[in-house]
């Protein structure tokens, strides 16, 4: 791992345990912006624009997580890692299909990407948090609840009521 002094005064190990998650979920974010556009550009159907412009919403705001994770890694001596090979040998995403149009499965495999993202990034809550490195679990903290109200909205668009 990439090292650069710093005279942040956490812990070596919490620096350690905090660049190592922070990369992996780097990596995931980086991937989950990409399938998002993947979508947006490739939904079609009676709510396109909705869906389209929903989308667009949901990869501005990724991009600002993924920026601020990124500078936390080297904030702590580290180095961000987000380049293509890193994101395509590190995510833990599943493979975005590249053969659908329609709309509902755009939403249900957005909801399973969106879902399984959310999930390792309350696990990395914890993570940090038991490292000692409260900022980092800051970071996570905000990008959880932007993915949960972004899951959300997916999943509002196959929750009819009667």
């Amino acid at each position: 791992m990439i090292s650069h002094p710093t005279r942040n005064d956490l812990k070596s190990n919490a620096k350690k345990v905090s660049i190592e998650l922070l990369n992996s979920r780097l990596a995931d974010a980086i991937d989950l912006a990409l399938l998002t556009k993947q979508a947006h550009w490739n939904v079609k159907g009676p709510h396109f624009i909705a869906i389209h412009e929903m989308l667009d919403g949901f990869r501005k705001e990724l991009d600002v997580h993924v920026d601020t994770i990124a500078e936390r890694a080297a904030q702590l001596g580290g180095a961000a890692l987000g380049t293509t090979q890193v994101v395509a040998e590190t995510s833990k995403q599943k493979p975005y299909p590249t053969d659908i149009s329609k709309t509902k499965d755009h939403i249900a495999a957005l909801i399973d990407r969106y879902a399984d993202a959310a999930k390792s990034v309350r696990s990395a809550i914890d993570e940090a948090d038991e490292a000692g490195d409260a900022d980092t679990t800051d970071i996570f903290t905000a990008y959880s609840r932007a993915l949960d109200k972004s899951l959300w909205f997916l999943e509002a668009h196959i929750q009819e009521s009667e």
